[in-house]
C-alpha cells in the first residue's frame, strides 16, 4: 500500500504541475482569452501539501482497501471521491488563507489527477492479471482445521480469485501430525499456513504455529473464537503481547483525522462568517426577554463524559424547574422530554428553534473538542441516566454532533425514542467521511426550509 501511496502522491504532484503548465501555455491563454498566471514557484507550498495530503484522502475513502482485481466500480467511485475531496479541500485552503490562484488550475488538477491515477490502476491491473495467470507466481497455502471449517474457507477463496492463492492441501487438526505438516511444507514449497480452530484446540494450534516459526513459513490464525454481531475485530500489540480488539465504533484512521480537521476548520470558518448573525441574535434575545443570552446545560458527550453545551436561550429562565409540571404533556416515549407547544418558549425562541439558529453557539463546543459537526445529538445527563435499555448507551460511543441523521429525517415526526436511537446507531455503523459530508449538505436545505424544532 505504501508503494501505491507514494506513486499516487507523485501523480497528484504531477497533475498540479501539468494543470499549471496547461493554464500558463500561451496558445491556451490566447484561445480562451485568459490572463497570464503567476509562475509555478508561487504555488510550491500548495504543491507540497497536495503531495502529502491527497493520498491520505484516498486512503480515507477506502481506496487502498479494495481488491486489486475487483470490479472497476470499486476503483472508480472511491477514486472519484478522493479527487473531488482533494479539489474541494484545495479550494477551501485557498479561501481560508486568502491565496489567489487561477480557478482553471484547480479544475484541471481534479480531472488530470483522476485520469493519471486511473491509467496507473489499469496498467497495474493488466500486469497483475498476467502475473496471476502464471502458476509459478501463485502463493501456495495449506489449510489446517476441522473439516467443515477448511471446506468453507476453500469455498470463500474460490470467490476471490484476485487473492492469488493456491491451496495445496487441507489437513484435519485432530489427526494431523507435525511431521506430516513439515513434509508438506518442504514438498510444495509452501508460502503460508492458514489455521482455523476453536478455543478447544489451542494446544494443537500452538504446535502448528511453532512448527511454521521454525520453518520460516507464515502462519495465519483465523481468530473467530467468539461470535460477535456488531463488533469488528482488529489486532494490535499490547506491550509485546498480541491482542484482539473488538470494536463497534469507527476505527482510528485517516478518515477520523480528516473528520477532526473538517470539524475545526468548519467551526472556525462558521464562527467568522456567521459572527454578524451571532451578534445580532444575542442582541435580540437580550432586548426581547429577561435573562442570559446563552443557555448552558450539562450534556453527555463521548462515552458519557459530561460537558457544558451552549445554545441561544429560547425559553424562560426557570424552564428547567417548570419541566416536572409539564411531564404529563411529554410527546416522546422513553427518557427524552419533548412538547410541541411548549409554553416555556419565548416569542423570539420560537423563531430561533424553527430556523435552528439557536444551535449556532455549539460551533464553540466543536472548537473546544466537546462536539463534532456531525454526530448523535447530545442528551442531558439526567436523561441518559434514565436509559432503560443498555444498548442505547452505544450512541455515546462517538463524539456528539450539531447535526445527524435524526435531524434530517423529519425529527418533528419522530415520537419514539427507539427510532431516534436506531438512526443514531445506523449512523455509527455506516460511518464514513462521505456520510458526514452528505449529512452536512442535506442539513442546509432542512435549515432553509425552517424545519427545526417546534
Amino acid at each position: 500500500m505504501q508503494i501505491h501511496q507514494f506513486m499516487d502522491a507523485c501523480l497528484f504532484g504531477a497533475s498540479f504541475w501539468l494543470a499549471h503548465k496547461l493554464r500558463s501555455n500561451q496558445s491556451v491563454m490566447d484561445f480562451f482569452g485568459m490572463d497570464p498566471v503567476d509562475p509555478f514557484v508561487q504555488y510550491i507550498w500548495f504543491y507540497l501539501v497536495l503531495i502529502l495530503v491527497a493520498p491520505l484522502i484516498l486512503e480515507g475513502q477506502g481506496y487502498y482497501d479494495r481488491p486489486l482485481l475487483g470490479p472497476r466500480w470499486g476503483t472508480l467511485w472511491p477514486l472519484f471521491r478522493g479527487c473531488l475531496f482533494s479539489t474541494v479541500g484545495l479550494i477551501a485552503a485557498l479561501f481560508v488563507f486568502k491565496y489567489e490562484i487561477a480557478r482553471w488550475i484547480v479544475i484541471w488538477f481534479g480531472f488530470i489527477s483522476f485520469g493519471l491515477i486511473l491509467v496507473k490502476e489499469e496498467l497495474f491491473r493488466l500486469a497483475y492479471q498476467r502475473k496471476v495467470s502464471q502458476t509459478q507466481h501463485r502463493r501456495r497455502f495449506v489449510l489446517i482445521g476441522l473439516a467443515t471449517e477448511t471446506a468453507q474457507m476453500k469455498v470463500d477463496l474460490k470467490t476471490h480469485p484476485d487473492a492469488n492463492i493456491e491451496i495445496v492441501a487441507q489437513l484435519d487438526l485432530n489427526v494431523t501430525s507435525l511431521p506430516q505438516l513439515v513434509n508438506l511444507l518442504h514438498e510444495h514449497s509452501v508460502n503460508g499456513v492458514v489455521v482455523c480452530a476453536r478455543h478447544a484446540y489451542f494446544e494443537q494450534v500452538e504446535a502448528v504455529i511453532q512448527a511454521c516459526e521454525l520453518e520460516g513459513v507464515e502462519a495465519w490464525l483465523v481468530a473467530d473464537f467468539f461470535a460477535t454481531q456488531i463488533s469488528r475485530t482488529t489486532f494490535d500489540d499490547f506491550y509485546g503481547r498480541p491482542v484482539m480488539v473488538f470494536r463497534s465504533t469507527p476505527e482510528t484512521s485517516w478518515q477520523l483525522i480528516l473528520k477532526q480537521i473538517i470539524d475545526y476548520l468548519g467551526a472556525f470558518v462558521g464562527v467568522i462568517l456567521l459572527s454578524p448573525v451571532l451578534a445580532g441574535t444575542a442582541l435580540l434575545i437580550k432586548l426581547t426577554s429577561p435573562g442570559p443570552v446563552l443557555f448552558r446545560q450539562l450534556r453527555s458527550g463521548l462515552n458519557g463524559a459530561p460537558f457544558t453545551i451552549y445554545k441561544f436561550r429560547t425559553m424562560v429562565t426557570n424552564a428547567e424547574q417548570m419541566q416536572h409540571e409539564l411531564q404529563a404533556m411529554n410527546e416522546m416515549s422513553g427518557p427524552v422530554f419533548k412538547v410541541s407547544q411548549d409554553p416555556r418558549i419565548t416569542r423570539m425562541g420560537k423563531w430561533l428553534r424553527r430556523t435552528s439558529v439557536d444551535e449556532l453557539p455549539q460551533l464553540f463546543n466543536v472548537l473546544r473538542g466537546d462536539m463534532s459537526l456531525v454526530g448523535p445529538r447530545p442528551l442531558p445527563v439526567d436523561e441518559v441516566r434514565r436509559f432503560n435499555d443498555p444498548a442505547h448507551r452505544r450512541r455515546l460511543s462517538v463524539k456528539p454532533g450539531i447535526t445527524c441523521l435524526w435531524q434530517i429525517s423529519g425529527r418533528n415526526e419522530i415520537k419514539d425514542f427507539k427510532d431516534w436511537v436506531r438512526l443514531d446507531l445506523e449512523y455509527i455503523d455506516r460511518w464514513s467521511l462521505w456520510l458526514d459530508l452528505d449529512i452536512l449538505l442535506r442539513t442546509l436545505p432542512a435549515v432553509l426550509r425552517a424545519t427545526g424544532a417546534k
